[in-house]
């Protein structure tokens, strides 16, 4: 009976070793994005040596988002190196009602900078390349993105997560002030309105 279970164990990790993709969308729906894939050469004595630089990107698609860069002799290998560094390093970042972000933010990294914006229902994810991948993978469903300047995956992926570590939600704003969430969340309300406030009108 034992043997039997150790077998039964053993079948489990080897699946787990076999498709750790299937796995985790199984269990946890992680999302995996190919952002990019970059042949590198090392100059040796017989020649030159080929090798395969790969970026990804990986999310549950409700707040928290991770990236790795993995590099092997083989594509499989180096995206396989990729996504178990880019689950290591996930991080969570509160969304307003699960659908955008909470507040505008910029984040710079090297010669890569990026703004993003919090957006009404219905404008969807507006941004290109690295940028998309991340926001998509977070599960945000509105929001306005910009890149400006280098153009560079590693850079853009690495601004665009410097942007997104900067988000704060009410509870957190008003944990920090000592105040209580509605008054963070009315004084945003009334920004947005534009309304002035009572101690103004006086």
């Amino acid at each position: 009976m034992a043997r039997g279970s150790e077998q039964g164990g053993g079948r489990d990790r080897r699946d787990r070793r076999g498709g750790p993709q299937q796995e985790d969308r199984a269990d946890s729906e992680i999302v995996e994005k190919l952002v990019h894939i970059n042949r590198v050469a090392a100059t040796v004595k017989g020649g030159r040596r080929f090798s395969f630089a790969a970026l990804m990107v990986v999310g549950d698609q409700k707040g928290r988002v991770g990236f790795g860069h993995g590099k092997a002799r083989e594509v499989p290998e180096a995206i396989r190196k990729a996504t178990e560094e880019a689950k290591k390093s996930m991080i969570r970042v509160p969304l307003r009602e699960s659908r955008t972000l909470h507040h505008d933010g910029a984040g710079r990294w090297g010669a890569g900078k990026v703004t993003v914006r919090a957006a009404p229902p219905g404008t969807g994810v507006i941004a290109g390349g690295p940028m998309r991948a991340v926001l998509e993978t977070l599960g945000v469903q509105d929001v306005v993105g910009k890149s400006i300047g280098s153009s560079n995956p590693y850079n853009m992926v690495r601004a665009t997560f410097e942007a997104l570590k900067a988000q704060a939600s009410p509870r957190q704003v008003a944990a920090k002030r000592g105040k209580k969430v509605a008054d963070v969340i009315g004084r945003r309300a009334d920004a947005a309105s534009g309304a002035a406030p009572a101690d103004a009108e006086g």
